[in-house]
């Protein structure tokens, strides 16, 4: 509610589908705020739709003509009244136009400003802004490389082996690592390719490649007003083909001083920029460093963990700053209690992933005492072929680290979708794994024990 007792809108519209649809619908409907469903005609039967007070169908199964199509999302809510729009992540949330768009018709985007989404899409802007922030970064070129022979004398100033980047990448397409001299002509026109082809933009920049680093990433929040808190960190490593696929906060390999030192630098940098809402800090990790990789403007999959172990609603907390209220806690109350893990269930096969959609036969989701399932499928639900194959996050809470993975365990044998194929069997070979257990891994090791072919007889 408003400082006035009035809701702070009186009617969102969600733009997007799937877990996180659900997922902000739930925390409307605590807020007494009145809510938009937005689907395609393969989603007609979605649980957001089902539960929503409202729905407008927006067009065929195809993103670009539906979820991403931002004249029918603009209609939907001159429609139905919508004096906000939530994005939830991926399609639309980190399109600075759609948010102009938007603030033109007098709806309010729930997301940081423009001009914040704009500096951080692009990463060479993002570097050099948080550069200026005073955030630590990777060493590498300042802005984009023309050509090969400047990215020559820029490799071999910082050092073999680097990375060459898509500055208008990411998901690890436009991404190429360079060994050596001879390496370097293949790996900067392969990239520059793929940047092109995948993002219309072939600029790429260079940085050092780190051989072992984890990928820790920090969530922020600020109010737009100058003030700005950090709730801890989120350990990513887990990753196949630059994808994450376990997360967990606290991270293992960090300590109560590490974490406060890069938390307030981030949070001084967020409070300096003016940045309104929930973004992420992400960072390579390695022998004691951070090294800034880029910014989030936007709510994450992996958000649940930071709320398991803090206590905040995180999209309520997005709702309430949007509308112009202040941060509900300082960095002084933030807490973190215990540990927390989250594996993401896709759609795919565990072995292969090859995606698997289809018919979902049964459908048995664990509980009990910490433990958390973010998805919208149920039994009878067809999982469809147009987009993302995740299904579902698994997230579970311990008072410690070693409690967690053994709530972990459990909830993963309790774990049923039958129908189709889901990565659920390789979540429970991780859990047994000795490293995992033991939190020794960085961002190349999943790609390593999944190349020692697990699934095999």
């Amino acid at each position: 509610m408003s400082a006035r007792g009035r809701p702070m809108f009186n009617k969102i519209l969600i733009a997007n589908r799937g877990e996180i649809a659900l997922r902000v619908l739930r925390a409307c409907k605590e807020l007494g705020i009145k809510t938009v469903a937005v689907h395609s005609t393969a989603d007609a039967n979605a649980m957001h739709v089902r539960l929503a007070d409202e729905s407008v169908c927006i067009g065929p199964p195809p993103a670009r003509d539906s979820y991403l199509n931002i004249p029918q999302l603009v209609a939907a809510c001159e429609i139905t009244g919508a004096d906000a729009v939530h994005p939830g992540y991926g399609f639309l949330s980190e399109n600075a136009r759609f948010a102009e768009i938007l603030e033109a018709h007098g709806i309010t985007f729930i997301g940081p400003k423009s001009e914040h989404i704009r500096i951080m899409g692009d990463k060479i802007e993002a570097k050099r802004t948080a550069i200026r922030l005073g955030i630590p970064v990777v060493p590498g070129s300042e802005g984009g490389v023309a050509n090969e022979d400047e990215a020559r004398v820029i490799a071999r100033n910082i050092g073999y082996p680097v990375l060459i980047k898509a500055a208008a990448g990411g998901g690890g397409r436009g991404m190429k690592v360079a060994r050596s001299d001879e390496d370097l002509s293949e790996a900067f026109n392969t990239a520059r390719t793929e940047a092109r082809n995948a993002f219309g933009d072939d600029a790429v920049y260079i940085e050092k490649y780190l051989e072992k680093p984890r990928h820790i990433e920090i969530q922020v929040f600020g109010d737009g007003k100058g003030k700005a808190i950090h709730l801890g960190e989120r350990d990513c490593s887990l990753q196949r083909r630059h994808q994450k696929v376990w997360e967990e906060a606290p991270s293992p390999a960090l300590n109560v001083e590490q974490r406060e030192r890069i938390g307030g630098i981030v949070a001084k940098a967020m409070a300096d920029l003016g940045y309104s809402g929930a973004g992420t800090i992400e960072f390579l990790y390695e022998d004691g460093e951070f090294y800034f990789i880029e910014m989030n403007t936007r709510l994450q999959v992996e958000h649940p963990v930071t709320e398991m172990i803090t206590g905040i609603d995180l999209v309520l907390e997005q709702i309430r700053v949007a509308s112009g209220a202040p941060l509900s806690v300082t960095q002084d109350e933030v807490r973190i209690d215990g540990h927390a893990i989250e594996c993401r269930i896709n759609a795919e096969n565990a072995a292969t992933f090859t995606p698997s959609p289809g018919r979902i036969s049964y459908y048995h989701p664990p509980g009990g005492l910490g433990v958390r399932v973010d998805s919208a499928v149920y039994q009878g639900y067809v999982i469809p072929p147009y987009y993302d194959s995740l299904i579902g996050k698994l997230i579970v809470k311990g008072r410690s680290r070693v409690e967690c993975m053994m709530r972990l365990r459990r909830c993963l044998d309790e774990y049923v979708v039958d129908g189709i194929d889901t990565t659920l069997p390789l979540f429970r070979k991780l859990v047994d794994n000795p490293d995992i257990a033991n939190g020794m891994y960085n961002i190349h090791w999943l790609e390593k024990f999944l190349a020692t072919k697990p699934f095999d007889e």
